[in-house]
């Protein structure tokens, strides 16, 4: 079984940076593809970053250049530092993790989910 933990969301002014955080704990062997969602009162989930494996990195047009996505995989643990924040970023924000857990057991795992709420 594997428990995904987020923190660092919380309340900030228009302009201002918050970085958030998701570690992952449990039977892992390694994660692949690592993802941060988000989801507006209203809104479907959409996708704001992604990382492989491999480090490479995509982004949805609306964050392209404010936000960052990083990983330490030593520490299963993905990070997203967002910068210049609009009131628009405004959401609850969603780790993802593609997890291998041995040769015979792969899973996709959901955090709990973390409110970003930018005042403008």
């Amino acid at each position: 079984q594997v428990q995904l933990v987020e923190s660092g969301g919380g309340l900030v002014q228009t302009g201002g940076s918050l970085r958030l955080s998701c570690a992952a704990s449990g039977t892992i062997s390694s994660i692949n593809a690592m993802y941060w969602y988000r989801q507006a009162p209203g809104k479907q989930r959409e996708l704001v970053a992604v990382i492989t494996s491999g480090g490479s990195t995509n982004y949805a047009a609306s964050v392209k250049g404010r936000f960052t996505i990083s990983r330490d995989s030593a520490k299963n643990t993905v990070f997203l530092q967002m910068n210049s924040l609009k009131p628009e970023d405004t959401a609850v924000y969603y780790c993802n993790l593609d997890v291998v857990s041995s040769r015979w057991s792969r899973g996709n795992y959901w955090g709990q989910g973390t409110q970003v709420t930018v005042s403008s």
